[in-house]
């Protein structure tokens, strides 16, 4: 690259941001250097030019005078002066301003502020899993539905980038037959911009609001599973015959499931639940899902072995079962440790010890109530 000869005036510029500058370089080549856990190395640093660089964090600002009360707040930065801000919450009392994050997006301007707030005390969760003050959780992704919990109940998926991805592709599609650096290119990738933005906010909004309709149900202890998110959202290898030949590997059904997950936003949701249910003296706690898709939650049999199995008829209680239903209430006992224990002998699962016994009452109950379609007022209330 060549210097353009023009004269940069760095005093301009506060001494943290440049050393920010200087520390996100030597971040993204040490993660290059030493690869993944086999030390595979997958794409090195690229520049960022000034359109790519939207963020700068500043230190030594201080909240003016006038910040009291009202929807605005004046917070003074180092080299920017007095800055008007509007707030979407009120600072809490006796919080102190440690660090303010700048971030520009397409439909403007927004700051974040670390705080720190001595009085806020860590938290320790008091109570005892139990089996009436816990909830699992299973993750669902099938159709329209979201999750599906151990009280019976399922929620509904968003699928906000489904919703939106005609138009982002027509729009796409029209802004890379635009000139490079075009007013064309430029408008139609601030509208591309705009797509975006509003399809991740929609997620958000969307955990948000699950989780505290999962709040809402008075349950202390929240039990979902470990997902291995990027496993999930990986590619098929590829296949070749004798000769050499690539030959179908099924990318192309993968895909889509793929799409599927990365829209769902697992992980993102299971943090945000974390966060919630620790606000409320709640606690969300991650569980092992080996086998719970696939064993009856109220017998040792494995049933949904495969999963195009969606139900499942049990003609001795004359009572549908569903498979996520199921699931759900396995991940709850595996959290409560009621969930037998099984091996593997010539490839096959074998159940070793089971407790199944100690909570099938409370199991048929679930899917009795799910089989009859009629939720508790809690639940209608707060979803």
């Amino acid at each position: 690259m060549g210097w353009s000869k023009e004269l940069l005036d760095f005093q301009s510029v506060p001494s943290q941001t440049l050393q920010e500058v200087c520390k996100r370089a030597e971040l993204a080549f040490n993660r290059y250097i030493s690869g993944d856990s086999s030390g595979k190395r997958s794409g090195k640093p690229r520049f960022k030019n000034t359109a790519r660089f939207r963020s700068m964090v500043m230190t030594g600002a201080k909240l003016h005078s006038c910040s009291v009360g009202g929807k605005f707040l004046y917070l003074v930065l180092l080299k920017l002066g007095l800055i008007k801000i509007r707030h979407h919450r009120p600072l809490p009392d006796g919080a102190i301003l440690k660090q303010a994050q700048i971030i520009k997006k397409v439909d403007g301007w927004y700051i974040n502020l670390k705080l720190e707030d001595k009085t806020i005390p860590d938290f320790t969760p008091l109570f005892t899993p139990t089996w009436d003050n816990s909830i699992g959780m299973d993750a669902v992704l099938h159709e329209d539905d979201y999750l599906a919990t151990s009280e019976g109940f399922k929620l509904p998926s968003l699928k906000s980038f489904r919703k939106s991805q005609d138009k982002l592709a027509r729009i796409s599609k029209r802004k890379s037959s635009k000139k490079k650096g075009s007013k064309a290119r430029l408008k139609l990738a601030k509208q591309e911009s705009k797509i975006h933005q509003q399809i991740a906010g929609a997620r958000l909004d969307h955990a948000y609001n699950t989780a505290h309709a999962l709040l809402a149900t008075g349950a202390s202890v929240f039990f979902y599973e470990k997902l291995n998110l990027k496993g999930l959202t990986r590619r098929n290898n590829p296949k070749q015959d004798e000769l050499g030949n690539y030959i179908p590997n099924g990318n192309k059904a993968k895909s889509g499931l793929n799409k599927s997950w990365t829209d769902a936003a697992f992980g993102q949701f299971f943090s945000i639940l974390s966060y919630i249910a620790e606000k409320a003296g709640a606690k969300a706690i991650e569980v092992n899902p080996a086998y719970t898709s696939q064993l009856l939650s109220y017998k040792d049999e494995f049933v949904f072995t495969d999963c195009s199995i969606r139900e499942y008829w049990d003609e001795e209680l004359k009572l549908w079962i569903d498979r996520d239903i199921s699931s759900s209430v396995n991940i709850k006992r595996v959290g409560l440790g009621l969930f037998p224990t099984i091996k593997r002998r010539k490839g096959n699962p074998v159940i070793v010890n089971s407790i199944t016994n100690s909570t099938s009452k409370e199991v048929l109950l679930v899917h009795q109530l799910w089989a009859t379609r009629k939720p508790t007022s809690v639940w209608e209330a707060s979803v």
